[in-house]
């Protein structure tokens, strides 16, 4: 059971460390691969959604503190 419960951890660790290196663009084709060929879908897709939601955050605050210094 414990294996189990460290293996979901580490695949979900996996999943944001592969989503974050594609949305910067150091992803090796290798890690590509890896991630098609072994990754959860259900797990990436949730780590992909929850990259985009940080990222469009980040990107309203940056424009509502520039828009407030005006």
């Amino acid at each position: 059971m414990k294996d189990e419960t460290s293996k979901k951890r580490s695949s979900i660790f996996q999943a944001i460390l592969s989503v974050f290196a594609a949305g910067v663009g150091i992803q090796s084709n290798k890690n590509r691969e890896q991630d098609f060929n072994e990754g959860n879908f259900k797990t990436t897709i949730f780590a992909g959604l929850i990259g985009v939601v940080i990222f469009i955050s980040v990107l309203v605050a940056i424009v509502t503190l520039v828009l407030d210094k005006s």
